[in-house]
């Protein structure tokens, strides 16, 4: 349990860390805190803090500076989320007004990045399109096949597919009615795991196609819109507490390039209402101990189907990122609807 004086001792030296960059003493905390205590008390209460592994003490300063699960219990339960000031609301009512859908996640990832001084990165749409409603194959020659796939919205892309042997034409509208009659609806990725048992019930040679029209759709799918937008990835060279270490700034873009960790991270978001916080060394999804994400989901006509977010230093003024973040996300929504 933490008291009240501790929990304001705390949320001082957690402010005063973010403000100024340095290990917060005693002295700071006893002018900033408000409250009339010795610096024999401030210490221990400074001293049970970090006990409970709230704050740390670096190298040999006598001032301390806040853990990741510091930063947990700041955000969690003492933070006061400020309010943005009107120019900054309308700047970002004037960039994400409804035009190109691709523009928009453009214009508010580049926005997330300029109002935070830190990198900006918005998912893009998951919409029905990633789902198809009907697949046909067509022989063209010996061993060569045009898939033609139509998508929920209508769609329509092909791709020539090479295969080992020469199919007839019944084999492919065998293999046409086995995909419409078991996977409409459903997404390529799900119809791959859905397949592994389903294909040992056809004989080796159709399997072959099957999974070659899978791999196939998927590439097309995919090919068709990038997974994320970031932007501002290189204004956090400029921040001193990555800057400092080439080493974890280099796996932190490693995780831009990979984009792996950041998906997975971004796909958790959305299944949950409002802003997340992932603080590195508390979170399994951030690449870096030094480095927080703040998320926010958006939707188009009610269905949550994107993240946008703010990736950062620890040491980020989270009252001032949290609101920019959520409103982004709340305008991003209202301008994909209205497209």
């Amino acid at each position: 349990m933490v008291d009240q004086r501790a929990r304001i001792l705390l949320k001082t030296l957690v402010e005063r860390y973010i403000s100024d960059g340095q290990p917060v003493g005693s002295r700071t905390l006893s002018k900033y805190s408000g409250l009339d205590l010795s610096p024999a008390t401030i210490r221990n209460v400074m001293s049970d803090l970090e006990e409970l592994g709230f704050i740390t003490s670096p190298h040999t300063s006598a001032g301390r500076i806040p853990t990741p699960r510091g930063y947990r219990f700041f955000v969690d339960s003492l933070l006061t989320v400020q309010s943005l000031g009107a120019l900054e609301v309308h700047q970002l009512e004037n960039q994400l007004h409804p035009s190109d859908p691709q523009k928009l996640i453009t214009s508010a990832s580049r926005l997330l990045s300029d109002l935070t001084t830190f990198a900006g990165i918005v998912m893009t749409p998951r919409r029905r399109s990633d789902a198809f409603r009907h697949i046909e194959f067509l022989r063209l020659s010996d061993k060569r096949i045009l898939l033609i796939l139509v998508t929920a919205d209508e769609v329509v892309q092909n791709r020539i597919l090479f295969t080992e042997r020469d199919y007839s034409a019944g084999e492919l509208v065998e293999a046409g009615n086995f995909f419409n009659q078991h996977y409409v609806g459903c997404t390529l990725e799900d119809v791959r795991g859905k397949m592994r048992d389903e294909l040992k019930r056809l004989h080796r040679d159709m399997s072959a196609l099957m999974s070659a029209a899978v791999e196939a759709g998927s590439d097309v799918m995919s090919a068709a819109s990038e997974d994320y937008v970031i932007s501002g990835e290189s204004k956090l060279l400029h921040v001193q507490d990555l800057s400092t270490n080439m080493v974890s700034l280099r796996k932190l873009f490693d995780a831009f390039e990979q984009k792996t960790e950041l998906l997975q991270l971004l796909d958790v978001t959305q299944q949950a209402q409002g802003v997340q916080i992932f603080i590195g060394g508390d979170s399994e999804h951030v690449p870096l101990d030094e480095c927080s994400i703040v998320t926010a989901p958006y939707e188009v006509d009610g269905r949550i189907v994107g993240t946008v977010g703010v990736i950062g230093p620890t040491r980020m003024a989270y009252e001032r990122v949290i609101p920019i973040v959520d409103i982004t996300a709340k305008l991003l929504s209202s301008a994909l609807s209205y497209h």
